[in-house]
């Protein structure tokens, strides 16, 4: 009983922070996420139909009784909310949708009753053709993994097959690679530039150390938004950086370092570096210089000790600085939205446009989900690889 009093008093303590968490944090991000493969749109319009086009085969078109019951539903959607969700979730499968379910709204009043079939196709054509029932089907819900094929560039034919999308609507896996690509190469900047300053951090004395790690932790008590809009007026033209190259020889002509890849990497690796530095300073200052210095009275060089003594203990840093700076990239909205070109803009600025712009939740949790599921197997790849350095040692 006395042992179980403290556990319950300090699980006490923690939950209200738990529940605050979860209610603001967790829950909100579990259900966009769910959303990536929630199909709720066209069934909401028209549940019957919806009910008639699971039980179809696909084959052909459907029955007289799912075009029967998308007539009527189709008439007593007109007008609503409802019906234009439908039309732009079966728009996003199939350019040119929402015009036709709305004009066949429209048209629906003044065709001569008859057969349901006949009706449709007398308003529009393609309602004769297979292709335009399929891809109600596609949405009938409530489950599809319609979403999670499109952010990575496929599609599910009419037969049930995958295939890839047209070469002008695959965009997603560029995106996505391209934000690796940037990611990465901000992480190694990040470390060829903050391993040398945690190291001189980490070797100094604490007079000197304190106030050069105060300058390293000043960019933390600033806005993003306010240091990316400073290298916006440093990058430009006719900015400081390119006035001062012009005025040393180094440059004739200024160079172009916004609105591209290159202004984007620079911006990102100065608010990011005290990421990387942090973490290494912390495990740098705990391996000291002794090893280093035992290392060289017993016959090795600087050189050779750095390599074989102290750059092994700091891995633990190394690591832990670049999964942080790493991680942080690959969700980086701002900064390549500001500074960045068309071709620069990373997967967070199609997630935000799915989500403010289009309101397609679908999408931007499917996004959503595949950054999250990448940014795991990192994490459980870089967990692997340091349990495996702590058992070598």
């Amino acid at each position: 009983m006395r042992c179980v009093l403290p556990r319950l008093s300090a699980w006490l303590l923690v939950l209200p922070l738990f529940l605050f968490s979860a209610g603001t944090f967790v829950v909100p991000i579990a259900l966009m996420l769910v959303r990536s493969v929630q199909d709720p749109e066209f069934a909401t319009a028209f549940p019957q139909t919806a009910v008639e086009l699971r039980r179809w085969d696909g084959q052909g078109l459907p029955g007289r009784a799912a075009m029967g019951h998308f007539i009527a539903e189709l008439r007593t959607a007109r007008g609503t909310e409802r019906l234009s969700f439908a039309a732009n979730r079966l728009n996003a499968d199939t350019s040119g949708f929402r015009s036709l379910l709305l004009r066949t709204t429209r048209m629906l009043a003044t065709v001569e009753e008859g057969d349901p079939a006949e009706m449709l196709a007398r308003i529009d054509p393609r309602w004769a053709e297979p292709a335009t029932w399929a891809a109600m089907r596609r949405a009938a819900g409530p489950f599809t993994d319609y979403f999670l094929l499109a952010a990575l560039d496929l599609q599910r034919a009419d037969h049930g097959a995958l295939i890839s999308v047209p070469a002008d609507r695959a965009v997603f896996v560029g995106v996505f690679l391209r934000t690796l690509w940037v990611s990465g190469l901000v992480t190694l900047l990040c470390l060829l530039l903050g391993y040398p300053l945690a190291y001189l951090l980490a070797s100094l004395p604490s007079k000197y150390a304190n106030p050069l790690l105060i300058l390293v932790l000043i960019p933390f008590w600033t806005s993003v938004l306010v240091r990316t809009t400073a290298w916006i007026v440093l990058l430009q033209r006719d900015g400081l950086v390119n006035t001062l190259l012009c005025q040393i020889g180094l440059i004739e002509q200024p160079l172009a370092l916004i609105y591209n890849r290159t202004g984007v990497v620079i911006a990102m690796v100065h608010v990011l570096l005290p990421l990387m530095i942090l973490p290494l300073y912390s495990v740098m200052k705990g391996i000291g210089r002794a090893p280093m210095l035992a290392a060289m009275s017993l016959g090795a060089r600087p050189a050779e000790a750095f390599l074989r003594v102290y750059l092994p203990q700091s891995a633990a840093g190394v690591g832990a600085g670049c999964l942080l700076v790493f991680i942080s990239a690959l969700g980086y909205y701002v900064t390549p939205e500001l500074i960045g070109g068309g071709g620069d803009q990373m997967i967070s600025s199609f997630i935000a446009f799915f989500t403010n712009r289009t309101t397609n939740w679908g999408m931007a949790g499917a996004l959503s989900l595949i950054l999250l599921l990448a940014t795991g197997l990192l994490y459980i790849a870089y967990a692997r690889l340091s349990r495996g350095m702590r058992l070598a040692r």
